[in-house]
């Protein structure tokens, strides 16, 4: 309906928008080529944990490339399909991240145009189709227009793929346009193992003007770009590293939309179009440096040009994966996020020198810009904005106290010396301080951190976290009082620490968990066995305190972690590792990075994110216990506890094992609770009262009174009425630790582990929020898989090889299922089918190795008749059948004694003989294969009656003469 062409005249009137040319690709496969147009898949993965972020059109498809797609889904029916795919490339092998900024086509997120075949057309139409797109709707001149195809590999076996150069050639181009390329420029593999195959690409030549632009094809050349990329998937690359051909062909093409926007709207950098310039106006607006020339290296001064590459693309990955599910957070993809983010501000803070909130003010322009083709955007606008300036504040004031704390540290050092670690490793790990802007501004100073300390450090902190609920036990000399100083604190009167503000926190009005600081005072300081009223710099010791708003270790909850500043010196930051009670006191593990005194006025601040997780892991046991109980009975007790931020562990007694289906019905009574969102009672009361209270569910343990009594749904006054049955209906335990205010914060809880310790006590393992639904993802993958691998197995198969590949497949998936984090109860399902299945592929190879014996053997007795000794060479693909083969010669032909050998592809060769019993003991099975083997450079063994061995094929000839010489110096 519209009409454009790439004009001589940049930035024509008559250059489409980049909406319009997604918007033309997307309709062309659609309604002239009959494909189905899908939505873009998430920028979260789908059950694959080895990916970050989905970083290519494919990965939603590759349940079809693997053939692992469930055959009555709807992915399985698909056999054309078109879209637009949101991808990230951010962390893990596709990386991009350094690079945006520095040049004008790296970027973290992108949109991937595709079509894709699933056994339905392949190179012929690819090309076709490619070529028609280009040329006649978007009206590229076809004489700027390179196209590369796989040139073959000797080495592999390979051939050239002259069937895709023909393809070209018959659609009218050039010869001198059709180019051969090597296996890593033209050769596409999706990973170690799995389908692969040779590619065709599309190259725009920026400059024409009639001129042959062959040579600069893939040598890197900013003129001459690929904007193409057609993969035609037509082998298997398997575990040995032998190609396989495909039993389907598959097609899968990939065309990044900012490359070929850049091209139709006659620009040289992605920056320029349609895509960035609202966004870079924006900027401009917002801060007031002066407007972006897309300036590069030396010629951008003070890096402005850079920075508004870096915010324009940061912003647009911020709002697709905020609106994806992913924020910024401290693991995985949420970690990548918060740098990109803190990236993003570092420019605008310290390049264009703007005021905070530019970041958010952007996301409205990202979403007119993209909101037509992914909705998604307009829909979560609102959200996109608030994380991003939550995000940025909290960064801004972590950054304006960390320059001030170097600062302040190197005007007190000597010159010429090293950073101290400690006081780098409190800003990166208390603050979130980039550690290359450390490096960089040490680096303005003439400085340099120390990075084997640095490192140390970090190894230390790896291995406290290791260390699980074992770290810091008995051992640690600084949190743990020796009895001798504890009688001198009670003594001298000291107080008991006042931690009751651990339990000072609210719920916001959207939803938010807000804790408050807390301030206290430094009573004394404990190392090394021994009270002190001051600490030197660098030193680790436990510091404690008249108050504290710290959790420390106890009721099998984690410890919180932190840190502490002195008042009235907000620049010193003091990181608290681990806390610990001991006698009423709370220990504070803390390294100082200044000298620490008694009476010193403290402010502290626990980590919230961690502080959090605990509170939904431990709301998540209580939950647990209360379904354990409901489903299993009420004789079920609880054995013990572990909480952490990642996961919470529970053990209890129970007779006999648990089954799939008391796993399934113990997570639905959670899930029905969380959906209630049931409030979260919390109080005190004198220990003989909540005595009294009847099915009360507490662990045998010693709690200080009064106690701390935790009720969900039912407020702690009616649990403590008389005569109330209301802790028999719902959890009601007694629990110091720290809690969520309603359930339904737990979102989700999946049990990932369930085994017996001993026996009549069971523990399981399991996880809330977003990693149980990670972990159900992943389950629902694996079933597909599972449910692919049996009705394969459900075929006819005849090939020993094959069977052999399905029986390996079994194993694979088998290990794969066993250790990755997924609901216990479909594991257990998938266990129970997978071990069927490696019995039925068992004994199908031992049926068909049985079937080949026989059929060789009867070859081999047709062809010596009744002779003593038979002495040859058949084909055989394993050990195992040579030696069937053997035994069926020598129970069809009792007084033959038999040796064969058989020749492999790999060069190797293998040997199996029995020995008739009628020439024992003067002719030896094991003598005869040794004698053999040793001629063919090999080792062998076995008894007087059955031996076998192997050897190289180069020996081959002169051990058949051997075996036939020994065996006639033997009878």
């Amino acid at each position: 309906p519209w009409c454009w062409r790439c004009s001589p005249r940049r930035g024509g009137a008559s250059c489409p928008s980049a909406g319009q040319i997604r918007a033309a690709f997307l309709r062309f496969f659609e309604e002239r080529h009959g494909h189905r147009r899908l939505p873009s898949a998430p920028v979260r993965p789908r059950g694959d944990p080895r990916l970050l972020f989905v970083n290519a059109g494919m990965n939603q498809f590759k349940p079809i490339f693997l053939g692992t797609v469930h055959p009555r889904s709807e992915l399985a029916q698909h056999r054309r399909v078109v879209n637009s795919q949101k991808c990230v490339r951010a962390g893990g092998k596709h990386n991009d991240l350094e690079d945006v900024g520095r040049d004008t086509y790296h970027h973290t997120f992108f949109e991937m145009l595709g079509n894709w075949s699933f056994g339905d057309y392949f190179k012929e139409e690819a090309c076709s189709m490619a070529w028609e797109l280009l040329t006649e709707v978007y009206e590229i001149p076809r004489d700027r227009l390179y196209v590369t195809y796989f040139g073959g590999d000797p080495s592999l076996g390979l051939s050239a793929d002259e069937e895709c150069r023909d393809v070209w050639l018959r659609l009218g181009v050039p010869a001198s346009h059709v180019l051969p390329f090597s296996l890593k420029d033209n050769f596409w593999e999706m990973g170690d193992t799995g389908p692969c195959g040779p590619c065709t690409e599309i190259h725009y030549d920026h400059v024409g003007g009639g001129r042959n632009a062959a040579a600069l094809v893939n040598q890197g050349n900013p003129d001459v770009v690929e904007i193409w990329n057609l993969v035609f998937m037509q082998y298997s690359r398997e575990v040995d590293g032998n190609l396989l051909p495909l039993p389907q062909h598959h097609v899968d093409t990939g065309m990044g939309l900012e490359r070929l926007v850049t091209v139709l709207q006659n620009k040289r950098s992605n920056y320029d179009t349609d895509l960035f310039t609202p966004i870079l106006d924006a900027i401009h607006k917002g801060c007031g440096a002066p407007r972006y020339q897309g300036l590069v290296g030396d010629a951008d001064v003070g890096r402005v040009n850079m920075a508004y590459r870096v915010v324009s693309d940061h912003v647009r990955t911020l709002c697709v994966c905020i609106t994806d599910g992913i924020y910024p957070g401290f693991s995985g993809a949420e970690l990548v996020l918060r740098r990109i983010l803190r990236r993003a501000v570092r420019f605008c803070s310290e390049v264009l020198q703007a005021p905070p909130g530019l970041l958010a003010s952007l996301v409205p322009t990202v979403v007119e810009v993209l909101g037509d083709a992914y909705p998604e955007l307009t829909r979560n606008a609102n959200q996109i904005s608030d994380i991003i300036n939550e995000n940025e504040a909290a960064f801004l004031s972590s950054l304006e106290r960390g320059r001030r704390i170097i600062e302040r540290t190197v005007q007190q050092m000597q010159p010429s010396t090293n950073f101290p670690a400690e006081v780098a490793w409190s800003l990166y790990g208390n603050l979130g301080f980039p550690l290359d802007l450390i490096d960089l501004m040490l680096e303005e100073k003439g400085m340099s951190l120390d990075s084997a300390a640095f490192n140390e450090l970090a190894l230390e902190d790896e291995k406290r976290k290791a260390g699980g609920p074992q770290a810091g036990q008995p051992g640690n000399t600084n949190t743990h009082l020796d009895v001798h100083s504890l009688a001198w604190l009670q003594s001298s009167n000291v107080p008991a620490t006042d931690d009751s503000p651990k339990y000072t926190y609210t719920l916001g009005q959207h939803g938010q968990y807000e804790f408050s600081p807390c301030q206290a005072t430094v009573l004394m300081l404990y190392r090394d066995q021994s009270l002190h009223k001051e600490v030197g710099a660098g030193q680790r010791c436990g510091v404690i305190l008249d108050r504290t708003n710290f959790y420390a270790e106890q009721g099998g909850q984690d410890s919180d972690q932190g840190y502490m500043i002195r008042l009235g010196q907000q620049d010193v930051l003091f990181p608290v590792e681990a806390v610990h009670l001991c006698g009423g006191y709370v220990i504070h593990e803390v390294t100082a990075v200044e000298t620490l005194r008694a009476g010193d006025q403290v402010q502290l601040f626990v980590d919230e994110a961690q502080r959090l997780a605990c509170m939904t892991n431990h709301t998540a046991t209580h939950l647990l216990n209360f379904a354990l109980r409901h489903v299993l009975g009420d004789s079920t007790e609880q054995r013990g506890s572990h909480v952490t931020a990642e996961q919470l562990r529970f053990d209890f007694n129970i007779k006999g094992h648990v089954t799939v289906e008391q796993l399934q019905q113990v997570e639905q009574v959670v899930q029905d609770l969380i959906h209630k969102n049931e409030v979260v009672h919390m109080a005190e009361v004198p220990l003989t009262l909540a005595r009294r209270v009847q099915g009360l569910r507490a662990v045998d343990e010693g709690y200080p009174d009064p106690v701390r009594i935790v009720s969900l749904g039912v407020p702690v006054e009616n649990v403590l009425a008389c005569d109330s049955e209301a802790a028999m209906q719902t959890s009601v335990e007694l629990c110091c630790g720290t809690h969520l205010l309603q359930t339904g914060s737990v979102e989700d809880l999946a049990i990932i582990s369930e085994r017996q310790l001993v026996k009549g006590i069971s523990r399981v393992i399991a996880v809330t929020g977003g990693r149980a639904k990670e972990a159900r993802e992943v389950g629902q993958c694996l079933a597909m898989e599972v449910d692919s691998v049996s009705l394969r197995m459900k075929q006819k198969i005849t090939s020993i090889p094959e069977m052999q590949n399905l029986s390996k497949e079994v194993g694979q998936l088998t290990k794969v299922v066993s250790s990755t984090a997924m609901p216990q109860w479909q594991r257990k399902e998938l266990q129970t089918i997978l071990k069927a299945l490696q019995r039925t592929a068992n004994t199908a190879i031992k049926k068909l190795e049985l079937q080949q014996a026989e059929k060789e053997a009867q070859i081999l007795l047709s062809k010596y008749c009744n002779q003593p000794v038979i002495i040859d060479t058949v084909p055989a693909d394993s050990l195992s059948i040579l030696m069937k083969v053997v035994n069926q010669l020598c129970d069809k032909s009792p007084g033959t004694s038999v040796l064969l050998l058989s020749p492999q592809a790999s060069g190797e060769v293998l040997c199996a003989c029995q020995v008739s019993k009628n020439c024992l003991p003067a002719f030896s099975a094991a003598d005869w294969a040794v004698a053999v083997c040793t001629q063919m450079e090999g080792k062998a063994g076995g008894s007087p009656i059955v031996a076998k061995g192997s050897g190289n094929a180069r020996g081959m000839q002169g051990a058949l003469t051997t075996a036939l010489e020994f065996a006639q110096s033997k009878l």
